[in-house]
């Protein structure tokens, strides 16, 4: 394979990296939230930080923000409180959505902080400069190292959403079920008390002699 082959196909698998990376807005007051879907066992690892307004002082503390990252489950696996920047890291222990929230506190006048944040899971989460250093690897081979766990990579990814469908399949399955059996009883309700109803007029009209 000659060395643009072997580009491209590096290229294409970096389409496929699990990165995420977002600048916005955060008013005094509110909260952001980050959803980023991970199958356990996957390693995912995020930078933040707040852009000073003005360069050269410190940060004001009404910028200053609090993180915290959960899962699905509601596990707590990053909290900061009052910081500028921060990092976490950490192996998923099960599979879901994590959220990220970020939120400032209340502030008379209102302020509003720029946050950059870099949330990148699976192979894009690894120190590509730390595997290369300690297996002693060129740069030819450390691409193709990048590639093959890219593609392992997209190869669990597949796996893991089969079984996503699989479960949401079944939830529709469920979920189906239970409205016919819903919509069952309610008509069985609606035809019990329309007969209630004609009985009652229907006695009511004979006690009264009208029929």
């Amino acid at each position: 394979m000659n060395s643009g082959n072997l580009a491209f196909f590096v290229c294409l698998g970096l389409l496929f990296y699990p990165s995420e990376s977002l600048r916005f807005n955060l008013q005094s007051g509110h909260t952001k939230c980050i959803a980023e879907d991970i199958k356990s066992n996957s390693m995912t690892v995020g930078k933040y930080h707040v852009e000073n307004p003005h360069e050269g002082t410190p940060l004001p503390d009404s910028h200053k923000l609090s993180v915290r990252v959960t899962s699905s489950q509601g596990n707590s696996y990053h909290y900061a409180e009052n910081t500028e920047s921060g990092q976490f890291a950490f192996t998923a222990a099960e599979s879901g959505d994590y959220m990220a929230c970020f939120w400032l506190p209340d502030h008379n006048p209102a302020v509003t902080s720029t946050v950059e944040f870099d949330w990148k899971t699976g192979v894009a989460a690894k120190d590509w400069g730390n595997v290369a250093k300690k297996g002693q690897l060129d740069n030819m081979e450390l691409e193709l190292k990048k590639l093959l766990d890219t593609v392992n990579s997209i190869h669990e990814e597949m796996f893991y959403l089969r079984d996503r469908e699989e479960e949401m399949q079944e939830l529709n399955k469920t979920t189906n079920s239970k409205m016919f059996w819903l919509g069952f009883l309610s008509l069985f309700f609606c035809l019990s008390v329309a007969g209630l109803q004609f009985w009652h007029l229907k006695t009511f009209f004979e006690r009264k002699k009208l029929l």
